[in-house]
């Protein structure tokens, strides 16, 4: 993996362990976006050339390069401004009211929460949060929805989804590119997830997995040109009939550029030997910080590694000041790694003297 990491600069400065919240960026994604907005300088955007080439193509390009990734069709794959962008469709899409309940977990990002939150306040329905290793014994009759993380951002842990008999909101923003996903596997109606954390891509982007069954029923909480099968008859409202009804808006060329150039560091070992690694290499830190006498989050096969301190916060910033860059998770008392394939053993073992 050596020219993976060699793909990113910013491995040349730090020891970067945080790819859960922002993945490293490829200096082949700043190339492709400087290229992008040099030809918008010298050229324009405003032909019919600059729409087709520069926004529909690559879009068009991402949305197929993205769902074998999730494992499905591209057709099921919407393109969003983020996970929480995701949740929030769902949400407003689904006709949930007094008397339903919505199912979610103990280990839940805020955006999922805050989403959940508002559904609560505008549109009365309840929600409520159980151990997140035990959400498929807690389904209920009431349950209209389960919406919960497939990857902990907490823990790390993996959610086991087959034994969930319920319509399934994944929050897959430390799934996708961290793990292997395959949406029919996990049995989930909807899959929200970054483009920015594993797949290393740009702020501002993310996507969404519909299943298909559940495509036409679905009025999308947001419409404009792009989800339109008809524009020129807008107040028809004649929507596509896949998943691009629920594009949340036009993806910028330069983002497009970005994601695709990420896509292609990323695939070139294998994306399977890229998911393996990090996964080993974020077990080993995680065995190695226990034998320290560390006590390490109970975690899943993913890239997470979280442990307990009486600061957390404060030992983030000390562990900066060393060129570690690590994260604490607000209101518990862990600090977390978030621990990729570009990951050298030298950063682990420097992590651990740090901290042990």
């Amino acid at each position: 993996m050596q020219d993976l990491r060699a793909a990113f600069p910013v491995f040349h400065r730090i020891a970067y362990l945080n790819a859960g919240t922002n993945g490293p960026v490829p200096r082949a994604a700043a190339d492709a976006v400087s290229e992008v907005l040099a030809a918008e300088v010298d050229a324009g955007r405003g032909d019919k050339a600059f729409f087709e080439e520069r926004l529909l193509q690559p879009v068009d390009e991402l949305r197929r390069r993205v769902a074998p990734l999730l494992g499905c069709d591209p057709a099921e794959l919407a393109l969003t401004d983020s996970t929480t962008a995701g949740v929030n469709a769902v949400l407003s899409m689904l006709e949930l009211g007094p008397g339903d309940e919505v199912l979610t977990s103990d280990e839940e990002h805020p955006g999922v929460l805050a989403p959940l939150g508002v559904g609560m306040k505008r549109r009365r329905f309840e929600v409520r949060a159980v151990p997140f290793e035990e959400v498929a014994g807690e389904v209920g009759p009431r349950t209209r929805l389960v919406a919960v993380s497939h990857v902990s951002w907490i823990t790390g842990r993996v959610l086991d989804s087959t034994a969930i008999d319920a319509p399934l909101l994944l929050d897959g923003a430390q799934g996708l590119g961290a793990v292997p996903v395959d949406v029919k596997a996990l049995g989930c109606d909807f899959y929200a997830a970054s483009g920015q954390k594993w797949l290393c891509g740009p702020n501002g982007l993310g996507y969404l997995y519909v299943r298909k069954e559940r495509i036409s029923e679905l009025i999308p909480p947001w419409a404009g040109y792009g989800t339109l099968s008809e524009a020129e008859r807008p107040l028809d409202l004649v929507l596509h009939e896949d998943a691009r009804r629920f594009d949340a808006g036009v993806v910028a060329p330069e983002h497009s550029a970005w994601a695709l150039a990420a896509l292609d560091v990323l695939s070139a070992p294998g994306l399977e030997a890229v998911q393996e690694r990090a996964a080993t290499l974020a077990a080993r830190l995680a065995d190695d910080l226990a034998a320290r006498g560390l006590r390490v989050v109970p975690r899943g096969r993913s890239t997470l590694v979280s442990w307990e301190s009486p600061d957390p916060e404060a030992d983030t910033a000390d562990l900066r000041e060393e060129g570690v860059v690590v994260r604490h998770i607000p209101g518990r008392p862990y600090v977390r790694a978030s621990v990729g394939a570009w990951t050298s053993e030298e950063e682990l073992d420097r992590l651990i003297g740090l901290v042990a």
